[in-house]
């Protein structure tokens, strides 16, 4: 296995992690601290519906990640997924930043290492 299959493969695993974590907050699981700035333990409405576009946008991410890892078909031009990969990495990137200004200290401790850990991951696979 290529070192861009693996890091494709493992950044899909953190990415349905992530999807689990999202479908407990909108079940109402009282995980809200981790999430969403952390000021809700249990997420009001509006924030479950975030977690709702979050989980698409996660299974939007993988599969652009499968596709330039060349372990799905591509469906889309390469210069699309090229794009798509890159402006996941860059929000990954953000995503660092934004998890680092949040007041909760759980939310810090544990998303700004998993946004790092995607980052790093994604950068793997954008670049090769």
């Amino acid at each position: 296995m290529t070192l861009v299959a693996f890091a494709a493969i493992a950044l899909c695993v953190i990415l349905a992690a992530l999807a689990v974590f999202q479908a407990a907050l909108i079940a109402g699981a009282p995980l809200g601290e981790f999430a969403w700035g952390g000021a809700d333990r249990v997420l009001p409405r509006n924030k479950r519906a975030g977690s709702v576009v979050s989980i698409v946008l996660y299974c939007v991410f993988a599969w652009f990640f499968l596709m330039k890892a060349a372990l799905v078909p591509a469906v889309l031009p390469g210069i699309v997924v090229d794009i798509g990969v890159w402006v996941i990495v860059v929000y990954s990137l953000v995503g660092i930043v934004m998890n680092a200004m949040s007041r909760s200290p759980k939310e810090r401790w544990t998303m700004v290492p998993v946004a790092a850990l995607l980052f790093v991951l994604g950068l793997v696979v954008a670049l090769g």
